[in-house]
């Protein structure tokens, strides 16, 4: 184990990952600002289409918020057009959302400036260490939980 009293606190891979993550969310919070979305309107998008999960109690487990604040981004993702709502005709007291045409490409745009990011995120870097870093970030992801 490394002797923490030499290491800085910013060489630390925690708070470099929390401060750049800080600021990359901040970008892309005001990217996908335009299209009437936050964050978490993107992240619920990409969740249905991922087909991890449908349900709104589903959704909330899978993003680690209450289903309460589900319900609020379903509404305003309802309303932009977003998604449909359902109910599961095997448990009526269960709602399914669905993604349409418009979430779609809802997601589209959000993607696109995930990319935009990605790209300055990574200008520099070459093609063999950006390669590295979305590979240690995919398994950080995955050990922690988070869909594909």
């Amino acid at each position: 184990m490394k002797d923490v009293k030499q290491e800085k606190l910013t060489d630390t891979v925690a708070f470099r990952l929390g401060t750049l993550g800080a600021i990359t969310a901040d970008r892309f919070a005001e990217g996908i600002a335009v299209h009437g979305l936050r964050p978490k309107h993107a992240g619920l998008l990409a969740l249905l289409a991922s087909g991890a999960a449908a349900s709104q109690q589903e959704i909330a487990r899978a993003m680690r918020v209450t289903p309460s604040l589900v319900v609020g981004l379903a509404d305003h993702l309802e309303e932009l057009g977003a998604v449909g709502r359902e109910r599961d005709a095997g448990d009526r007291r269960r709602q399914v959302l669905t993604l349409t045409d418009r979430g779609l490409e809802l997601l589209a745009a959000c993607t696109g400036v995930a990319h935009t990011l990605d790209e300055e995120l990574t200008a520099g870097l070459g093609d063999a260490p950006a390669a590295a870093l979305r590979e240690a970030l995919a398994v950080l992801a995955a050990r922690s939980g988070l869909p594909g």
